[in-house]
């Protein structure tokens, strides 16, 4: 089974204190382990504004985690998203190559130091 990179973004109602969030979270990392998925970078973009309200909340905790599996792990991961009612929303995508070495790139801080060159110039 030929394994492919995605990325998996979801949205935590604002309601949860820290302790709880890191919960579901870990959650969600272990139904990605129990699928044999490898794992290769985790942000917590933290409380963010909602572009439009959902569910009657204007502000959620937004979490991204990307990761190399087999396509099947997408559905079971997915369906523990749909069955937890903190998350308000969320999207996995597949990752071309392009993406995949873009990805690298933001991690080893390439971007943030072509914009510390470019403010020096």
């Amino acid at each position: 089974m030929e394994l492919k990179n995605y990325e998996t973004v979801f949205i935590l109602t604002p309601l949860l204190n820290e302790t709880q969030m890191q919960e579901t979270v870990e959650k969600f990392r272990q139904v990605l382990k129990e699928n044999s998925a490898d794992i290769i970078h985790e942000e917590n973009w933290g409380l963010r504004k909602l572009a439009y309200p959902i569910q009657k909340k204007s502000t959620g905790f937004y979490h991204l985690i990307e990761f190399k599996a087999p396509g099947t792990v997408v559905d079971q991961l997915e369906l523990a998203y749909r069955r937890d009612e903190k998350v308000v929303r969320f999207l996995t995508t597949v990752l071309d190559k392009h993406a995949v070495a873009y990805n690298e790139r933001r991690r080893n801080g390439e971007f943030k130091q072509a914009k510390k060159e470019e403010v020096k110039a």
